[in-house]
Parts: structure tokens; sequence; C-alpha cells
């Protein structure tokens, strides 16, 4: 049966396979951060500052986020920051 070889060969559903497990573990490592809403936000960084993660400076009217000494502004660019460098710490840490 001529061609048949052709439909025995799997060797390219087994590459499409395997890179669909990979974008799968990318996506499963990837941190979501744009489901945080305002009020999120605002519970998140409270209990950062009770925790002394973050220190709010009035005068200058910022949080700091004192492990990465960054200062923000609004509260919710500080809630995203804080989610993605836990995220970036959490991944370094795993792959030690």
């Amino acid at each position: 049966m001529p061609g048949s070889d052709e439909l025995d060969d799997a060797s390219a559903d087994h590459e499409l396979f395997e890179a669909e497990l990979v974008a799968q573990d990318q996506d499963a490592a990837r941190v979501t951060v744009a489901d945080i809403d305002d009020g999120r936000a605002h519970s998140l960084v409270n209990d950062l500052v009770d925790d002394d993660v973050v220190t709010p400076i009035p005068d200058e009217r910022v949080l700091v986020h004192e492990p990465s000494d960054e200062a923000f502004d609004l509260i919710l660019q500080l809630a995203v920051f804080h989610r993605g460098w836990t995220a970036a710490r959490d991944t370094d840490e795993g792959g030690k």
C-alpha cells in the first residue's frame, strides 16, 4: 500500500503534543495579576503594611515596598507589583 508509512509516522504528532504540554506548563507558571480589583488591592496592601513589608510615607503620599525599595503612589500598582515580585521570587527559589 503506497503512502502507508506517511500515515503511520506519528513524529509530528509527538512534537505537537510536546509543544502543547510545554505551553500548558508555562501558562501554569504565570501569575495572574489582572484579577486584582480595588478591594483586593486595598486588603493586600493593608496586610503588607501590618506585616511591615510596605511603609506608607504620608508626607510624600507614597507607599514603599521595603524588600524591593520601590515606591508607589497607587495602591493597585503596588498590589500588582507585589504579586509579580512574590511570584518571581517563588520561581527563583523553586529553580534552585
